[in-house]
């Protein structure tokens, strides 16, 4: 090979590494490129996906910081603050039958032993119903409420089965307490029964969730009126026992309770079976609670001006039946008399005087024709007869028979009675200055008066005595009226109740009491009547309650009845 040749050779075999290398570093400059093009691609639909859900495209999920950090459900409190309802994490039991794989066991232990200490862990749960879903090989929960320690204890199972999802839950820190106001929240998050279903759209408002709803009810007072129901139902025997405390001039209800209650935060079988309000939707004939209403429709009207007239007090005998008095009271009694003996004969008479159609106005006025006014989904309509209303039906409604109403009805219609003659729709919901409605006028400020007196002479010399808490000045009556059956009134079948308001000589709250079917035992003296056992539960509340709002004892102011005691035998001059 000549010189030229081997030299162009070499100079081939060098232009062909060189080549190469550009070639790779190309390559790898390419690549690079695609990477990064990639990676900005990637970021730039992040960052798009950013923008929408900033703009509030992710309808699904919060779009804001602070809308993330809200609860998902608004707390509830009481007039003071005090926590009702809120939500807070939790962690729910799951069963995973595929835990170990799909060809594992699920649980290393029986399905019969695990269930045993789940039931041991939850003493509630039902042990049949558990087994059962360990057994069905599907997936599901076994609880959806489960406390730390309870985690620790289903921790200590060694089940990989048993998972424990955390979860969003609704507690109720008062327990039982108020249960009847407030409902209780579904798995779904749907209130139900109570304040958790009529605030159900304000609660989950991602404008107004962060706020807490505070309702009227005084916590406190709550507990007092549960406590003393609670024992006034056990103490006699009763089926059940209703009770309200209502603000005489707002209609703010102060507490409401309806026994047997149940546990919001405890989704079992009582839940269902005690959900009914006997305060709301339960309708009853409250018997002789009727008369002061009644005698102050007659005393608007003019029918009862002089309180020292004689009324026949003898039985009623109009259109083939025979109204007539538990026991003989008299021949003849005035008005003063006929309330703190509670008469039907005279409160009839004095309705018969004053006219149907009157009384039918002013029980009208005073709502009893229609669902009670409050805020609950439960409200029981009345049993209001239609039409004109023949002359003994108007002579029965006078002393609180042939109508049936709620305790609500009564607590409103006696609130109007004491306040000064205006009626006012009740609310659970807590009222500022201003927000009180007017309502409307239904009796004189004179006949408001007047009726505070003889409240307050029922207290101290009538059926109400077992209520008169000392230093208070409470004035009421009672009632006790026998529950309809399919073969009329059965006389063993009672329904005792008591309506008072305190203090009397400047009111301030409504009480009623209630018990349904209550029995004559030792406690209530061997008597069924209210003032043997309704009359009693005010008597013992109000000393509780009164400091709590307010109203303290003071033995040196009354009801100044001066002028109708000298009515009254014992009243003196």
């Amino acid at each position: 090979m000549t010189a030229l040749g081997i030299d162009t050779a070499i100079s081939i075999g060098r232009v062909r590494p060189v080549t190469q290398r550009h070639e790779a570093v190309l390559v790898a400059r390419l690549r690079v490129l695609l990477v990064a093009l990639l990676f900005a691609l990637v970021a730039l639909a992040a960052l798009s996906r950013i923008v929408f859900l900033g703009i509030g495209g992710g309808a699904s999920g919060p779009a804001s910081l602070e809308e993330a950090l809200l609860p998902d459900r608004g707390e509830i409190v009481d007039r003071n603050g005090t926590p009702m309802a809120r939500n807070f994490p939790a962690r729910a039991l799951w069963f995973n039958p595929k835990a170990m794989g799909d060809g594992g066991t699920p649980l290393t232990r029986s399905a019969e032993e695990v269930a045993t200490r789940i039931a041991a862990i939850f003493p509630e749960a039902d042990k049949a119903i558990i087994l059962r879903r360990l057994t069905s090989g599907k997936a599901g929960y076994l609880r959806r409420r489960v406390l730390p320690e309870q985690a620790n204890q289903i921790h200590a199972l060694g089940e990989l089965a048993l998972e424990l999802p955390e979860e969003t839950d609704r507690h109720y820190p008062q327990g039982s307490l108020g249960a009847h106001v407030l409902g209780y929240v579904t798995h779904d998050g749907d209130g139900k029964v109570g304040m958790e279903q009529v605030l159900q759209s304000r609660l989950t408002d991602p404008a107004l969730r962060g706020e807490p709803m505070a309702l009227s009810i005084d916590m406190r007072v709550q507990g007092a009126l549960e406590d003393e129901l609670r024992s006034g139902m056990l103490a006699t025997n009763a089926m059940g026992a209703a009770g309200i405390v209502l603000d005489v001039d707002t209609g703010e209800v102060m507490a409401l309770a309806s026994l047997p209650e149940f546990d919001p935060n405890v989704m079992d079988r009582r839940v269902v079976d005690y959900e009914f309000n006997r305060v709301t939707n339960q309708v009853y004939e409250l018997g002789s609670t009727f008369k002061p209403l009644s005698v102050a429709a007659a005393i608007d009207a003019g029918v009862v001006r002089d309180f020292s007239k004689r009324w026949n007090a003898r039985d009623v005998e109009i259109s083939n039946a025979v109204l007539a008095d538990s026991h003989f009271l008299g021949n003849h009694l005035n008005v003063p008399e006929a309330l703190i003996q509670s008469s039907n004969t005279v409160t009839a008479r004095i309705a018969d005087e004053l006219g149907a159609e009157r009384l039918r106005r002013t029980m009208i006025d005073l709502g009893m024709n229609e669902r009670p006014y409050i805020e609950l989904p439960a409200r029981g309509h009345p049993i209001w007869p239609k039409g004109k209303w023949p002359r003994l039906r108007n002579m029965t409604i006078s002393y609180g028979h042939g109508i049936a109403v709620t305790p609500l009805h009564l607590a409103s219609a006696y609130a109007a009675m004491v306040n000064g003659g205006v009626w006012r729709p009740a609310t659970l919901q807590k009222l500022e200055a201003g927000e009180v409605p007017r309502g409307r006028r239904v009796f004189k400020e004179s006949t408001s008066s007047r009726m505070r007196q003889l409240l307050r002479m029922i207290a101290i010399y009538g059926t109400g005595k077992n209520a008169d808490a000392k230093g208070y000045r409470v004035g009421g009556k009672t009632g006790s009226a026998e529950k309809p059956g399919k073969r009329g009134y059965r006389e063993t079948s009672l329904v005792s109740t008591f309506a008072a308001a305190f203090p009397m000589d400047n009111p301030r709250y409504v009480v009623v009491a209630m018990l349904d079917e209550p029995k004559g035992t030792h406690a209530s003296s061997f008597q069924r009547t209210a003032a043997w056992n309704a009359a009693p539960i005010v008597g013992k509340l109000v000393p509780r309650i009164g400091p709590l709002m307010g109203v303290r004892p003071d033995m040196s102011r009354d009801v100044d009845i001066s002028d109708l005691k000298p009515l009254i035998p014992g009243g003196g001059t």
